[in-house]
């Protein structure tokens, strides 16, 4: 966690085969920077909430990692890697992205769209073998997708079609999911369902996970860590504990905030004084 709301440097001595790294990363669009200098590694295999007020950078940092916008000043890798020198294929086998907005399925069966999560293993002409197959009877399953797995996606209800679109993305057999506000316009319920559905698939397939969230709550309660940004900064970093505390809290939101254990769970809740 970061003491003041200075530029990130926050880099992991040796980060894990697997992650992102980023080094004095920027983005900007004409008249105006969006993000600025920021520097720290983002370790495989773990939940990583990204966390702050609406135009504080999240997305575009999430777009970034997902080779959506490629960064204006800095450097960014994966695996080891510059972003830049991975092949289209190759980087869609290893890194899976859900924007804010999925696009409609017309036509398609719930099926039929976990199975475009192959694509990048077989391409347009390849044939659809009995391994992808079982990636996507493996999808179906860990998603709890199976019984609906022939009707309409365009049918479902909210929460069961984003259920769906995770099923599409465990399907790609990627090693890091990137999620852009997964829960977003949906009701508790299915916020917990589809949170819990990430975290556990997270922690069954060793799959890493950065995820836009809004609800700092939430994130305390599935992520292993909170990564929050303001005015395209980061000013905060850790695990839940240490950034849902009264004193980060002011500085991600700039509001006084109080600070409670979970009855049940003992996680960190915070509510505006």
């Amino acid at each position: 966690m970061l003491d003041t709301p200075a530029p990130a440097h926050a880099a992991a001595a040796s980060p894990e085969p697997d992650g992102f790294s980023l080094e004095g990363v920027s983005f900007d669009v004409p008249g105006r920077r969006l993000l600025y200098d920021v520097t720290l590694d983002l370790p495989a295999g773990r939940v990583v909430g990204l966390v702050g007020h609406n135009g504080s950078g999240k997305s575009t940092f999430l777009k970034l990692l997902a080779r959506q916008e490629s960064p204006s000043a800095g450097r960014l890798a994966f695996a080891g890697r510059d972003i830049s020198q991975w092949g289209s294929r190759d980087f869609a086998r290893a890194v899976a992205y859900l924007p804010q907005s999925t696009p409609a399925a017309p036509g398609m069966s719930v099926r039929e769209l976990v199975a475009l999560g192959r694509y990048p293993w077989h391409g347009p002409f390849g044939r659809f073998s009995a391994a992808d197959r079982g990636k996507v009877a493996e999808a179906l399953a860990l998603t709890d997708t199976e019984a609906m797995s022939d009707q309409a996606v365009d049918a479902l209800s909210g929460g069961e079609r984003q259920r769906v679109w995770l099923a599409m993305l465990v399907a790609q057999d990627a090693r890091c999911l990137l999620l852009d506000e997964p829960i977003s316009a949906l009701d508790v319920a299915h916020q917990i369902e589809i949170l819990d559905l990430v975290r556990r698939l997270s922690h069954e397939k060793g799959v890493g996970v950065v995820a836009v969230l809004h609800e700092v709550n939430m994130a305390a309660r599935f992520c292993d860590e909170i990564l929050a940004l303001k005015g395209g900064r980061v000013v905060a970093r850790g695990r839940p504990r240490e950034v849902v505390a009264p004193e980060p809290l002011k500085r991600i939101y700039g509001l006084d905030m109080a600070v409670m254990p979970h009855p049940h769970s003992g996680d960190p809740m915070a509510f505006p004084l």
